[in-house]
């Protein structure tokens, strides 16, 4: 008897993505009867995916060779580990971080849902958390009824965090960069794999950012400037 699909590319937008990866769903749907394989692990993967990447990115594949690098590298350190450790599934851990700079429009977001994306069917498990350095700002504001620490604990511990657009707020307040440190910091001690996005230009990184940020940020990143014109005024016009 044929396996039942389990995923619906099309319905969950996968069907680019598969094909630029040259992925079937014949592997994704191959059932050998253990919940911890590489298909069924990638199945909980792509519907994580499908989740968290917004609609514009559905289609987004890492074009850059340094991004994909990272990719294979986090990937390539999750199956030794498991074989070190006789794990029953491959899980990322500890590793690099990314660094993605250029102007506004130059395709950084782009560039880091599609590394989400393409890391989806590797069959590594991973805990992906994504948000926009003004979204976490917000989050993470003291409000009623909220805990702000149980919040920042959701980022800081995130097995893969991708932070968008990070130090585009313009001026540092106490409370940006209060977050910005003790979230760096965190992921910086314990090296957990962070995917991070701005506009703000090397030099600048520290007025923007906070020294200390700036200089957890050239250790434990790969720096990538993607340079290019603007896609989405291109788009438009």
């Amino acid at each position: 008897m044929e396996p039942t699909p389990l995923i619906n590319a099309e319905q969950y937008h996968l069907a680019p993505l598969l094909a630029a990866q040259n992925r079937t769903l014949d592997w994704l749907n191959t059932d050998d009867g253990d919940p911890f394989s590489k298909p069924n692990v990638a199945r909980r993967n792509i519907l994580q995916a499908a989740n968290i990447v917004p609609l514009r990115y559905r289609a987004a594949t890492p074009d850059h060779p340094d991004i994909r690098q990272w990719i294979n590298t986090l990937t390539a350190e999750a199956f030794a580990t498991q074989q070190k450790r006789h794990s029953p599934v491959a899980s990322i851990g500890s590793g690099p971080s990314l660094l993605l700079l250029g102007p506004v429009g130059v395709g950084k977001t782009y560039q880091s849902y599609g590394a989400l994306r393409e890391m989806a069917v590797t069959g590594v498990a991973a805990r992906w958390t994504v948000v926009t350095a003004a979204d976490l700002y917000a989050q993470l504001q003291p409000r009623y009824g909220i805990d702000s620490e149980t919040e920042f604990q959701r980022y800081a511990k995130a097995h893969v965090l991708l932070i968008d657009d990070l130090g585009a707020g313009g001026k540092l307040s106490e409370h940006t960069e209060t977050v910005n440190f003790r979230l760096i910091n965190y992921r910086y001690d314990h090296q957990l794999p962070t995917l991070i996005t701005s506009n703000v230009p090397p030099k600048e990184l520290g007025a923007r950012m906070g020294d200390r940020v700036a200089s957890r940020l050239v250790e434990m990143c790969d720096r990538i400037t993607i340079t290019g014109p603007d896609r989405r005024r291109s788009v438009a016009a």
